[in-house]
């Protein structure tokens, strides 16, 4: 009992230990204290970036997690600050205005897209978001992709070298004269039997030997092998060999693989080596000696895979820890943890690591190398690589090549070739200009510059003539970065442009050019619209000599034009300027038609045209044959959009049309309310215009029958027989009209007022679209009269500006001070 519960005590503790090394091992894998900002590429911030977003975290808790995992308060600003930028360039549309001229000449003002972010990786993830921070084990990653599994070929054909052991089984076929097939197995002792011929023993021996042994007996069994009798073996059921590996792998231990497995088919079972162990010096060790020494290296830069032999039964793998490991970065096309073995120098480094990149600075490298108790940098020039012996913990930084000329000029502006030009010994301003394929003829001849850099970085600005440098009566020497700016004339000046309005096709800017006439203009625009004058154009030009000290001063001038209506080409025609404005009017009897529309119970309900200015409402009824018998006149209505009759205020919003479906006018009339509460300059108001029908049509021609405008729509409802009510009452509703019933009867049929409703706010939507509210009587409500079809609407109040408290307050001290007025008063009479 006592040796059980030890072993019980022994098994747990055992466990308690490998879970303390698995968490440690956890720990120090998300270490980030070794972690160089600087190092890491934009992309792999990026992938950190969707990583956390794909995990649900912010920025800042992103960088919490940092914090927590070991990175250092400087490299936590550095990371912050490469965010901030990846951001900003990911969001970044810098969008520009950009006027260009159509075909015709006409200005079009578009949008310009400077900048298009690249999309995130989203299909990138891994379970430790930080991992792409720390420095990559060159080969690391080769027993850890899931699709490069080094799994043995079974369907090979057999190899010649392969040994034989026991539970292999071998196909023999005898063919020829004699013919005979036998499926052997090897037995635990390495032998097999054949019929009518005996034992052969084949253990340990390889395919090419066992075939010549069983060859021989045949031959003495007086098969005829080779004299019209052929013999071909080959391996049948394969074997499984156990192998054991050790040391600094993810997963040591004993395991079964086919007999043709490998070395790196052991080590993908195994998970490959951990971040200490060794990818150069991996031992195979066979019945207690080393008999192999594989280099992971070998196989990825060369594609050699010499040293991955087949492994054996009881083989031993071995993999031990890194001796030296020095990482490259920067300017390098893998950068990473490269292992070193001795005798190699920095070359053979550079060469794993796939060589510089095309911007990098080859000349020198600077290394960050170990000294005593602290570092120190070191430079190795280019001229070493080959001699220079990589040393323990050393860190490469191949820096990039300086961004600047040594022998560039540029030349822009009004040039046919402008850019960027090579500074020949002596070259002159005139040289380049030639070079660039010479001046435009828009060029500003009087004035260009050349902005020059010097010796301190600053800049400073010369200025030439270009005539004079063209006649070569001044030579101007180059320097190295100069830039040479010749502007155009039109650069100088406002963009000529000129603007045309009224009754034409395509109203609009439009280029101005020399020489234009107020027919060209209108060509451009289209021709004239229907219905234009060409008998009173009016041009209004700018004037530059107006009197300041004059009231009655001049601000445009303004000529009146006429044309030919086939705008035909004469010698007397206006010749218009930059920036006049021509404006072209409609003839004065010309009307375009204007359309009403009749709704609801009409013997001719639809779209009637108005047939004279002074066309009503009772005309309109008259010409649609009159109101139906189940027509309800005092729920006619009027709606009337047109902005020039109604004079809309642009602070005002509009309400929908109160004839729609209920509950989406009521649930709009309550959010515009509620908007109104927020912004005193937003009114509600509806587009309907109250009119009283029944005596309309009583008294046609009276000044309550409107006269017609275009786009009204006049809408005669059916008899209607119910109240809606809506707003703060406990259930909003419709309820069947009765006279007999009062505001509140209608109210308390929808439940009552809510404990929010604004009572003396309370107002009716009637069928006509009039509007009648809630008037104040001494302290009560006089609530106006309910017809059918009508609409009940309780607001909410408004949200109290001070608590109650200091409103009960408020109030009892004016009270008391009215109270001691009063009483001061009264002792003064007596």
């Amino acid at each position: 009992m006592i040796k059980t519960n030890f072993l019980i005590f022994l098994f747990i503790a055992v466990l308690c230990f490998g879970a303390i090394n698995h968490v440690s091992a956890q720990i120090n894998i998300q270490n980030l204290s070794s972690v160089n900002i600087d190092d890491v590429p934009d992309q792999q911030i990026i992938q950190l970036l969707q990583q956390a977003q794909n995990s649900g975290l912010s920025d800042a808790e992103l960088i919490r997690q940092a914090q927590s995992r070991g990175m250092s308060s400087a490299q936590i600003q550095k990371l912050q600050t490469r965010i901030q930028n990846i951001r900003s360039k990911a969001s970044g549309k810098k969008v520009q205005a950009d006027t260009t001229e159509d075909a015709d000449g006409r200005i079009i003002t578009g949008r310009k897209l400077n900048y298009k972010p690249d999309s995130l990786d989203s299909a990138y993830a891994n379970k430790d978001m930080f991992e792409n921070l720390r420095p990559k084990i060159f080969g690391a990653d080769l027993f850890k992709n899931k699709n490069s599994s080094f799994e043995p070929n079974l369907k090979l054909a057999t190899p010649v070298n392969y040994i034989i052991g026991p539970d292999d089984q071998l196909s023999v076929n005898v063919y020829g004269n004699s013919s005979v097939n036998w499926k052997l197995e090897v037995s635990p002792e390495g032998n097999i039997t054949i019929p009518n011929v005996g034992v052969i023993n084949v253990g340990g021996k390889s395919i090419e030997q066992a075939t010549a042994q069983i060859k021989s007996r045949l031959s003495a069994s007086n098969y005829a092998i080779g004299h019209g009798t052929s013999v071909q073996i080959t391996l049948g059921n394969i074997r499984s060999i156990k192998v054991i590996i050790v040391g600094q792998v993810q997963k040591p231990g004993t395991y079964t693989l086919p007999s043709l497995a490998t070395v790196f088919n052991a080590l993908y079972m195994s998970g490959g080596p951990t971040d200490n162990g060794s990818l150069r010096q991996i031992e195979v060790i066979r019945n207690n000696r080393i008999i192999r020494h594989l280099d992971v290296y070998d196989f990825i830069v060369k594609g050699s895979q010499k040293d991955n032999i087949s492994l054996q039964d009881q083989d031993i793998v071995r993999v031990p820890t890194y001796r030296t490991r020095v990482q490259l970065v920067g300017q390098i096309k893998i950068p990473a943890l490269f292992e070193v073995l001795p005798g190699e120098t920095l070359d053979n480094i550079l060469n794993y690591a796939g060589g510089f990149t095309d911007s990098a600075y080859t000349a020198r490298i600077k290394v960050s190398q170990i000294s005593d108790q602290q570092r120190k940098i070191t430079d190795v020039v280019e001229a070493d690589y080959k001699n220079y012996i990589p040393l323990r913990g050393d860190k490469y930084i191949v820096e990039s090549i300086i961004n600047r000329f040594e022998n560039r000029v540029v030349i822009k502006g009004a040039i046919f070739k402008p850019g960027e030009y090579e500074l020949q010994n002596g070259l002159t301003l005139n040289q380049l200009i030639a070079n660039a394929a010479g001046l435009k003829e828009d060029a500003f001849m009087e004035r260009g510059t050349i902005t020059r850099l010097k010796s301190d970085n600053s800049t400073e600005i010369i200025g030439f003539n270009v005539r004079d440098v063209i006649n070569k009566t001044v030579n101007i020497s180059l320097q190295r970065e100069d830039i040479v700016n010749i502007s155009s004339i039109f650069d100088l000046r406002d963009k000529y442009q000129i603007v045309i309005n009224g009754s034409v096709r395509k109203p609009g800017k439009f280029a101005f050019s020399e020489n234009m006439k107020v027919e060209d203009l209108i060509f451009k625009a289209g021709g004239f619209a229907e219905g234009a004058s060409t008998k009173r154009i009016e041009v209004a030009r700018r004037i530059s000599d107006a009197d300041p000290n004059s009231k009655n001063s001049s601000v445009a001038q303004v000529f009146s034009v006429n044309v030919d209506g086939q705008l035909k080409p004469s010698e007397g025609n206006f010749v218009l300027q930059p920036f006049d404005i021509v404006s072209v009017y409609t003839l004065p009897g010309f009307e375009k038609q204007k359309t009403v529309k009749v709704e609801g119970e009409v013997m001719y309900p639809g779209s009637y045209t108005i047939k004279t200015k002074n066309e009503k409402i009772s005309d309109l009824v008259a010409r649609a044959g009159g109101l139906t018998a189940s027509a309800d006149p005092e729920g006619g209505s009027l709606k009337r959009e047109n902005i020039a009759i109604l004079g809309i205020d642009k602070r005002k919003a509009d309400t929908l049309a109160i004839a729609r479906e209920s509950m989406d006018r009521m649930s709009r009339l309550k959010r515009t309310y509620k908007d109104s509460t927020r912004n005193e300059d937003t009114i509600m108001r509806n587009n309907f215009v109250g009119i009283d029908l029944p005596k309309i049509l009583k008294s046609p021609g009276s000044k309550d029958d409107l006269l017609l405008e275009d786009g009204d729509i006049l809408r005669i409802p059916k008899q209607q027989q119910i109240v809606r009510v809506n707003g703060q009452v406990l259930y909003p509703s419709a309820v069947v009209y009765d006279r007999s019933k009062s505001f509140n009867d209608f109210v308390s049929n929808a439940g009552g007022y809510g404990p929010d409703a604004l009572r003396r706010g309370a107002y009716i939507v009637y069928a006509n679209g009039t509007v009648k509210g809630t008037r104040k009587v001494l302290f009560f409500n006089n609530h106006p009269s309910v017809k059918p079809g009508s609409e009940i609407f309780v607001p909410k109040k408004s949200e109290a500006k001070s608590n109650t408290a200091q409103t009960i307050l408020g109030f009892t001290t004016g009270l008391a001070s009215l109270g001691a007025i009063i009483l001061g008063i009264l002792s003064l009479n007596k």
